[in-house]
């Protein structure tokens, strides 16, 4: 299909939603965001055959390396471009404008820089254990600044990834590193990454959450293998299939995290489990804008103009609503990244996930109703943005759902507070 209809919505002076006028965009995140669309529509136009064949982008890979996004939020001392949260969120979400499976797995490789870099270092660390994670980090660094992709698998088909007990894969210590046994479902870019930045258990009697380890694996290591097929609904080109770990070696390097800091980093930084949101609204403003082209009759192999029908037009109208809904708290909510946030800012980080993630789905389903017939034809993108949007809401380790959940506790009961109190 001919996605140059882009090219005019991304860069309209009405095109707005992607920056809050209260946060204007820095001359780095305009450069960065600019780099994104000079490549953007080719990778919409790639889309179409990665879903298709649940394929990996790996063009797209080819053009992040060139851009020297792969290093995106690893350190300036460290060689990389330096990005902080906020600016991680606008280019993943330009990302996703045009192609959300690129944006799905970028997460997974820039969140290995990103939970390592400034988010630990603000922490309390004993002097030797920094020194070591300095070291260990940097030759991490190196290996993504050097083209290396990391992913990042979480889920392993229990509540582990919700953070709801251990995980079940298991780093045992021997001959002076770690051995790794276990397995990983829905592991984005398997067999296109060349590390795993995998969350493990440390084998110690009777271990707790406190015991994640978070150890990079080689793709090639020996006992590593990718098994399984890949034909889900949506966000096919991800590739998420199985990781299997069998009797894994890796030295203390390996540790991308020092031990025992996991638990401390996720519980005093949680919107670093909100790394997935700009993908779903970058989605969801591309599902409106292709709406939106398709009813001006702007899109290439659509001759008739649809806008002037009343239903028609609430029909947007209400998409609009949804859209700079999410939009605003997308932006107050990833404005609030910080340590140690307070428990309104924690609560609008599960309403902003839920919100999003619900919000594209909605928007995508309004889409398909308005657009209608013709606009379900694989030739065009619609079909697939609804497929891809339905997704959201299931994604550890904020899904939808959980994100009600925590909202609801948090609200009725305060810090210090639990539902054992009740009992």
């Amino acid at each position: 299909m001919d996605s140059s209809y882009l090219r005019k919505y991304a860069r309209s002076a009405d095109h707005n939603t992607f920056f809050a006028d209260a946060q204007p965009l820095t001359d780095e995140q305009q450069r960065l965001i600019a780099m994104i669309d000079e490549v953007g529509v080719k990778w919409a136009e790639r889309a179409f055959e990665h879903d298709r064949d649940a394929s990996f982008p790996t063009a797209n890979y080819e053009d992040i390396k060139a851009m020297g996004l792969l290093g995106l939020c690893v350190p300036k001392r460290h060689g990389g471009l330096g990005a902080d949260y906020r600016t991680y969120t606008l280019v993943a979400s330009r990302m996703s404008y045009y192609c959300s499976a690129t944006a799905n797995t970028f997460n997974m490789h820039n969140a290995n820089a990103l939970w390592t870099a400034d988010m630990i270092d603000a922490l309390d660390l004993p002097a030797e254990q920094r020194a070591s994670h300095e070291q260990n980090r940097s030759l991490h660094y190196a290996n993504m600044l050097a083209g290396n992709i990391y992913a990042q698998p979480f889920s392993e088909g229990s509540g582990a990834a919700a953070g709801r007990h251990p995980f079940g894969t298991v780093a045992t210590r021997r001959d002076g590193g770690w051995v790794l046994n276990g397995k990983k479902i829905f592991a984005s870019l398997a067999g296109s990454a060349d590390y795993y930045g995998v969350l493990c258990t440390e084998d110690v009697p009777n271990p707790t959450l406190a015991d994640t380890m978070f150890l990079a694996i080689p793709a090639r290591a020996p006992g590593v293998s990718v098994v399984g097929d890949w034909d889900p609904l949506g966000m096919r080109g991800t590739v998420s299939r199985t990781l299997l770990f069998a009797d894994v070696h890796v030295d203390d390097t390996a540790q991308m995290m020092p031990r025992g800091v996991y638990i401390q980093a996720a519980s005093r930084y949680p919107h670093m489990f909100m790394t997935l949101t700009p993908t779903y609204i970058g989605l969801a403003q591309a599902v409106f804008d292709f709406t939106v082209a398709y009813l001006r009759g702007e899109v290439a192999g659509v001759n008739v103009k649809r806008r002037m029908y009343p239903t028609k037009q609430i029909t947007v109208a209400e998409m609009y609503v949804k859209l700079q809904q999410a939009w605003a708290l997308f932006h107050r909510a990833t404005s609030e990244f910080k340590l140690n946030p307070s428990r309104a800012e924690r609560l609008r980080a599960f309403a902003c996930q839920n919100t999003v993630m619900e919000a594209c789905a909605e928007i995508a389903a309004a889409a398909v109703r308005v657009c209608g017939g013709q606009a379900m034809l694989k030739t065009f993108p619609l079909e697939r943005f609804y497929r891809d949007a339905r997704c959201g809401s299931l994604m550890l380790p904020w899904t939808a759902e959980i994100c009600i959940d925590r909202i609801g506790q948090g609200v009725l009961y305060e810090d210090g507070e639990s539902p054992k109190d009740d009992q």
